[in-house]
């Protein structure tokens, strides 16, 4: 027996050897070889964001310019917040349809304390951020309770803030925010200055690098076998050429925006949540089989609450910032599109609609993926009906993809 424990752990030495001595081809062949077992992650995605922006630029060389992508971050961030609340939502195979009238609703909540009141603005915020999370908190309890439909309780809520919306912008049915507030400036006007960008690249990739270091030598403790060093290196190297010439790029115009770095930030906090907490494994585990997770000791409940909490709390600082950056809470915000462009970006992004896979990438990338149509069929003057024709058959072969790697998932025995 002994004997063969150490011929395995000498096995194990040597595959981490060779892991170490192929460095960029080792991690190639792993990627490969996930996507072979239907993992396939962010690949449909970025693809698919490939093709869309050099179609795009052939047919108007305006698309990726600096000026039109700099509009494109600003224009992605209010939607995309929202995006990232219906992430959580889809992970534990949940719904919240509401998402659009929550925003709306914020917004208008957020309008009348701040100009018709006179409070202060960062206390009209507080006040809108708060109902947002106390909607969640009923939804839970509705869910949990009663055991309603997550599509039931959010279609009822969807109607529900609408009408209250409409009632507390009262017969003007539009309420202008000053643009000289700083929430107005925060959204229009304020850009990270250029010495900061840069700094902000250089902290990411060290970020990425000393994480990775240290989950690397966690798995290696375990006995398991981990990245090598060369592996992140590389990976941090080439995060940092990327987001260097991202900072570069849009700075020929405008730079990057506040609000946009913002948004990045909730993703960067949501991502570690998710992958680095025993709440974020909780939410996986719930989402891949509700049953099991009850078995092995999970608050169930409490992690239905805590998704439906963050998807209305997020939903809320997406309606404030739409208003922001329209400078107004009318009876128009947060419907339209919003509601169905959330819930596209995530699913677009990766989510899966069956619960338990996904991330919160998804909801930065998916939400660039839509802007992007709508920003390139404006260029081209076309009709808004093309916008979401195209938009609903990017949306479908999301859902198709999804589809077809979870039965290669489940044939490889990795559902």
């Amino acid at each position: 027996m002994s004997a063969l424990k150490e011929g395995a752990a000498a096995t194990d030495r040597q595959d981490e050897r060779l892991r170490d001595r192929e460095g960029l081809r080792g991690a190639l062949a792993d990627v490969v070889e996930r996507a072979r077992g239907g993992d396939l992650g962010v690949i449909p995605v970025v693809v698919g964001l490939v093709v869309i922006w050099t179609v795009l630029q052939i047919l108007n060389p305006i698309f990726l310019s600096s000026a039109n992508l700099v509009n494109l971050t600003l224009e992605s961030a209010a939607v995309g917040i929202i995006a990232l609340g219906i992430v959580c939502v889809l992970l534990v195979g949940q719904i919240d349809l509401s998402v659009g009238s929550v925003s709306g609703l914020s917004g208008a909540v957020l309008a009348v304390l701040f100009v018709s009141e006179g409070l202060p603005v960062w206390l009209a915020i507080l006040a809108s951020v708060v109902m947002g999370a106390v909607i969640g908190w009923v939804y839970g309890q509705l869910f949990n309770r009663f055991g309603v439909p997550s599509f039931v309780i959010t279609l009822a809520g969807l109607l529900a803030f609408l009408g209250l919306q409409l009632y507390v912008l009262g017969t003007k049915g539009s309420i202008n925010l000053p643009f000289d507030s700083g929430l107005v400036n925060f959204a229009q006007l304020d850009f990270v200055p250029a010495w900061l960008s840069y700094t902000f690249a250089v902290v990411a990739a060290v970020w990425l690098f000393a994480s990775g270091f240290l989950h690397a030598q966690q798995r290696r403790a375990a006995g398991l076998s981990a990245k090598s060093v060369s592996t992140l290196a590389l990976r941090s190297v080439a995060l940092l050429v990327v987001l260097a010439f991202v900072v570069w790029y849009l700075g020929q115009t405008r730079g990057v925006g506040w609000m946009f770095v913002f948004f990045v930030a909730l993703v960067l906090i949501m991502h570690y949540l998710l992958s680095r907490t025993k709440w974020g494994r909780a939410v996986y585990a719930v989402g891949g089989n509700v049953e099991a997770a009850r078995r092995a000791g999970i608050n169930v409940k409490a992690i239905y609450t805590s998704v439906f909490v963050l998807c209305s709390t997020f939903a809320a600082v997406g309606g404030i910032l739409a208003a922001a950056r329209l400078a107004a809470a009318n009876q128009s915000s947060g419907s339209g599109d919003v509601n169905l462009n959330a819930i596209a970006a995530a699913v677009i992004g990766g989510t899966s609609l069956f619960g338990g896979r996904g991330t919160a990438f998804g909801a930065l990338l998916g939400i660039i993926v839509i802007q992007s149509i709508s920003s390139g069929l404006t260029l081209l003057n076309l009709d808004s009906s093309i916008r979401f024709v195209v938009t609903g058959a990017v949306l479908l072969l999301a859902v198709i993809v999804d589809s077809v790697s979870r039965r290669s998932r489940t044939s490889h025995g990795r559902a």
